[in-house]
């Protein structure tokens, strides 16, 4: 696992969006797994300007999404489907044939589940999985107690994370109670991981994740299994840290 600790959001923003387009530019067919939230919009900012600037080609790449809340429409401003095509899939030359998101308005949300592992299967695996962090240390949607092995399936969200992204929302009362989301064991299986964390709110999901023991209680602990793990914060995510970290990668050199 490389930590690498950066002074501004800007800065770890590049970095992130640097390491998913050396991946695209070695394999123009690679499938990159995709998050929400705000951590992620500094690096959906970078990949626009890249595709803008530098021709980066996004029209035979596959993207996976993490997550989708249950029962909202696609078209709704919280959903997403929306959150993607706004900041990110409009704005290049993605193929929408191309595009996975989990689907929360199946009828049967199992099968839909069960065939979206199919459809990652089907595309080889994920290449490089954007990832952040929640508070109490979720990934995607994996809430404390998720089986490190699990599957995407569908999950209740927990009070905690309804009111962190109850501000997205008019009133907590809006926000789903129900998610379809990637399991761990899922995320585990993609090729590299790329973590980021901004913010002293995330400091002891951070310090959890990275110098804690690997644990149900701390979902995203389970990134210390994986071989390949790329975890990007800023200063204050990092201030709990107790070991000796780096400000810039050691072994990657990008096209």
């Amino acid at each position: 696992m490389e930590v690498v600790i950066k002074e501004t959001y800007e800065e770890m923003s590049l970095l992130a969006a640097q390491l998913i387009a050396d991946v695209i530019r070695r394999n123009p067919r690679a499938a990159i797994g995709l998050a929400t939230g705000s951590t992620p919009l500094g690096t959906y900012r970078e990949l626009i300007g890249m595709h803008r600037d530098e021709e980066l080609d996004f029209s035979q790449v596959i993207s996976f999404n993490l997550d989708e809340y249950v029962g909202l429409p696609i078209d709704n401003e919280q959903s997403y489907h929306y959150f993607m095509w706004e900041n990110l899939f409009k704005h290049i030359n993605v193929t929408p044939a191309n595009v996975h998101i989990p689907d929360g308005l199946a009828d049967d949300l199992k099968e839909a589940c069960d065939s979206y592992e199919i459809e990652i299967d089907d595309h080889g695996g994920i290449d490089v999985q954007l990832l952040g962090i929640g508070s109490n240390g979720h990934i995607a949607f994996n809430e404390p107690g998720s089986s490190l092995g699990s599957r995407t399936r569908i999950k209740t969200l927990t009070e905690k994370t309804r009111q962190d992204n109850a501000r997205f929302f008019n009133s907590i009362d809006e926000v789903p109670k129900y998610c379809v989301t990637m399991g761990i064991g899922t995320i585990l299986e993609s090729r590299k991981l790329v973590l980021l964390a901004n913010g002293e709110n995330k400091a002891e999901a951070i310090q959890a994740t990275l110098e804690g023991p690997i644990t149900v209680s701390v979902p995203a602990s389970a990134i210390q299994f994986h071989p390949d793990v790329t975890v990007i914060v800023d200063r204050a995510a990092a201030s709990k840290l107790t070991r000796e970290y780096h400000t810039e990668p050691s072994r990657f050199n990008f096209q």
